[in-house]
């Protein structure tokens, strides 16, 4: 039974996870923290940036020569693979810990399993401690990793009503400024934020994060602007095609080669994953995102586009931001997804409901998932 203090410490360790959402991709964002033999914190830490540590060697560091005898707690069971870094379970042998508290077990082929060697040498290992907070922020990496394609969040703009533009077409601004600037928030955890080719024809967005503090300081990580462009019609002008961030552009078996190599010369990632009547396959789509290490995928695309993902069930999570506003017409927020009577509704569970400014922003999870 884990004592206070470890129970402390698993609600730091959560802290410390929250604050590595974003920089940590394609690893999941971890936070650890180490007591020492008379359960005074010792050591903390989080994961660091690609190729650099664990969460757990980070707090092993920290509390130095106090981690003999002591507890690591961490919020993801200790993992046994020599990758970029060495395997953690060795470092926590190595380092005289006794015992091992973790909040969820890592589903992962190579890495899982850490408990049972920790066991094997000794260690007492107790699993599962305040699991549900670990995995409001551990979920979408899990979930990636156990479908291998990346955690899909969906977000919208709208008006109390359900419009994302008048009938005019004019869409700026129906939210206020703090629900923008919690957007780039949204962008800056995400590994990649995906649009449709009507989005870059309206709008000409540039899909980076800047009212929002890099979550990697030291690199500016922007994550990799994603367009579904069946036809490859993005203008090479656009903004999306600047250098400013990586651009990939999903294209279908009609689009024109000439275009496809001009796009390609614009320094975009062209990537063919055809799909029925000429558009792009969107499962491929994901599948291919996942290969090239994206576990986080924002869609910011319009109705049209949201629609395709949910009649396709590709949807994860919807973060939507509410206007107290009213237009009674124009676009509204989902086109058509297939859902021909009201018991075949997606439904959605709640996970949060926040104010921000004028605006409420209500996060939801698609029930089952």
């Amino acid at each position: 039974m884990a004592t206070t203090a470890e129970h402390a410490a698993m609600r730091r360790a959560i802290e410390l996870a929250r604050d590595a959402l974003g920089s940590s991709n394609p690893n999941p964002a971890v936070g650890a923290v180490v007591l020492d033999a008379d359960e005074n914190v010792a050591g903390e830490g989080r994961t660091q940036p690609v190729g650099g540590n664990h969460a757990e060697i980070e707090a092993l560091t920290a509390a130095g020569a106090r981690a003999q005898g002591g507890a690591l707690v961490t919020t993801l069971e200790p993992c046994r693979h020599q990758g970029r870094t060495g395997a953690c379970t060795e470092a926590v042998v190595s380092a005289g810990i006794r015992r091992v508290v973790y909040a969820i077990g890592d589903p992962h082929d190579v890495a899982g399993g850490g408990a049972e060697e920790l066991r094997a040498a000794g260690l007492d290992v107790e699993a599962d401690v305040l699991a549900d907070e670990a995995l409001v922020d551990l979920e979408p990496w899990l979930v990636a990793t156990r479908r291998r394609r990346p955690y899909v969040t969906w977000k919208y703009a709208a008006t109390l009503d359900g419009r994302t533009a008048a009938a005019d077409g004019t869409s700026r601004w129906i939210t206020g400024p703090e629900s923008r600037r919690d957007v780039h928030r949204l962008r800056a955890q995400s590994d990649a934020v995906l649009v449709g080719i009507g989005t870059v024809l309206a709008d000409d967005t540039s899909l980076t994060v800047r009212d929002w503090p890099s979550p990697d300081s030291r690199t500016g990580r922007q994550p990799v602007r994603v367009v579904v462009d069946g036809k490859a019609r993005t203008p090479l002008s656009a903004l999306i095609l600047d250098d400013s961030a990586p651009t990939m552009i999903a294209v279908g078996s009609m689009a024109d080669e000439r275009r496809v190599k001009v796009l390609a010369g614009a320094g975009a990632e062209i990537i063919e994953v055809p799909g029925p009547d000429g558009r792009v396959d969107l499962g491929a789509l994901l599948a291919a995102l996942f290969d090239r290490s994206a576990r986080l995928l924002l869609v910011e695309g319009g109705a049209r586009l949201a629609a395709s993902f949910v009649r396709e069930r590709l949807v994860d999570r919807i973060v939507g931001y509410h206007a107290p506003a009213l237009l009674g017409g124009g676009p509204p927020v989902l086109a058509d997804a297939g859902i021909p009577t009201i018991s075949a509704a997606v439904r959605l569970d709640i996970c949060d409901v926040t104010q921000l400014g004028s605006d409420v922003r209500i996060t939801t999870r698609v029930s089952g998932h």
